[in-house]
C-alpha cells in the first residue's frame, strides 16, 4: 500500500485496538516505525488523509503520530508540507570511519570493539560543546576498535544521560553505537559536523592501538545533532598507517575511505 499527498487508499484499514490502554496515536505511530524500518516508504509517504483512511482514526490522531515520529527524526512532517521519511544519512551509520566498519564486515573481515569504559559522568568541556550546563550527566563510551583483531581506532563518545541511559544495559562490543541509539534510545542523528586533522598519539594511544613510534595519527572529531541540537560529541583517533580519506573532485559529497594492512587494502 502506497500513498503520498492526496493520494486516497484503497486497501483495507490496518488494525488499533481500541480497547487497549495505548493511545491511538501511539499505536499507528509504532505501526508506521515498523513500516519505515521495512523500507515500506522508501519511495514515498503517505501523506496524513492517507494514513487517517489506513487506520481509520482522526487526522487529530495521525498528527500526534506524525509530531512523534519528528521528534525521534525519522520523519520530516510540518503542516501544509507532506511528510517524508527524514535523511538518515548519518545514522544508518554513516559518516567515514562508520560506513568503513559496515564495509569490513560485508567484505568478509571481522570487526569487533573492546569497551574499555561505558559510564555516566560529567565532563564541563564536553558539556559545553553540547550546549548544556557544566554539571549535566552524561554517558560516557571508550571504544577501541578491531579489524581481524589488528586494532585500527580508538574511540571516545559523549552524550547526554537523558536521552542516552538506556546505552549502559547495551552489549557494544559487536554493535554500532548508532544502531544502539536506535534500538534502546529510538534516537537517530539527523545531522552534524565533523573535522579530521593529524595528531601525534599519545604514549597510552601508541600501546593500545600498536602504533610505530614514527607514526602520527588522524583524530576524527563529530559533533552529532538531532534537529540542529547537538546530543553527540566523539573523539575518534585512527591509525594513520591504516586508515586514508580520498574526495573525487568529480563528486565532492562522496568521501572514499581506504583501511591497508601489511596484505591488502580496502576502500569503501
Amino acid at each position: 500500500m502506497r500513498g503520498n499527498g492526496g493520494q486516497r487508499s484503497t486497501g483495507p484499514a490496518r488494525a488499533v485496538d481500541r480497547q487497549s490502554p495505548m493511545p491511538l496515536w501511539a499505536q499507528v505511530k509504532d505501526d508506521v516505525e515498523r513500516r519505515l524500518r521495512r523500507g515500506e516508504f522508501n519511495e514515498s509517504f503517505p501523506g496524513e488523509m492517507v494514513l487517517v483512511q489506513e487506520y481509520a482514526v482522526s487526522r487529530h490522531t495521525v498528527r500526534e503520530a506524525l509530531r512523534r515520529l519528528r521528534e525521534s527524526g525519522l520523519v520530516d512532517a510540518a503542516r501544509g508540507r507532506t511528510p517524508k521519511v527524514a535523511n538518515t544519512e548519518i545514522t544508518q551509520p554513516q559518516g567515514t570511519l562508520y560506513s568503513l566498519f559496515a564495509s569490513v564486515e560485508a567484505s568478509g573481515r571481522r570487526q569487533h570493539s573492546i569497551v574499555r569504559t561505558l559510564d555516566a559522568r560529567a565532563d564541563a568541556t564536553v558539556a559545553t560543546r553540547l550546549g548544556v550546563e557544566e554539571s549535566t550527566p552524561l554517558i560516557y563510551l571508550e571504544r577501541i576498535r578491531l579489524i581481524d583483531e589488528e586494532p585500527l581506532a580508538m574511540d571516545r563518545v559523549w552524550l547526554p544521560a537523558r536521552l542516552a541511559a538506556p546505552l549502559l544495559e547495551a552489549d557494544l562490543t559487536q554493535t554500532s553505537l548508532y544502531e544502539a541509539l536506535d534500538r534502546r534510545c529510538n534516537l537517530r542523528l539527523t545531522g552534524g559536523r565533523e573535522e579530521v586533522r593529524a595528531v601525534v598519539p599519545t604514549s597510552a594511544e601508541r600501546v593500545l592501538l600498536g602504533i610505530p613510534d614514527n607514526t602520527a595519527a588522524l583524530s576524527i572529531d563529530r559533533t552529532g545533532e538531532l534537529r540542529g541540537q547537538p546530543i553527540e560529541w566523539r573523539r575518534t583517533i585512527v591509525r594513520g598507517d591504516r586508515f586514508s580519506l580520498v574526495t573525487d573532485f568529480t563528486r565532492p559529497d562522496q568521501v572514499s575511505v581506504t583501511v591497508s594492512d601489511r596484505r591488502h587494502s580496502m576502500t569503501s
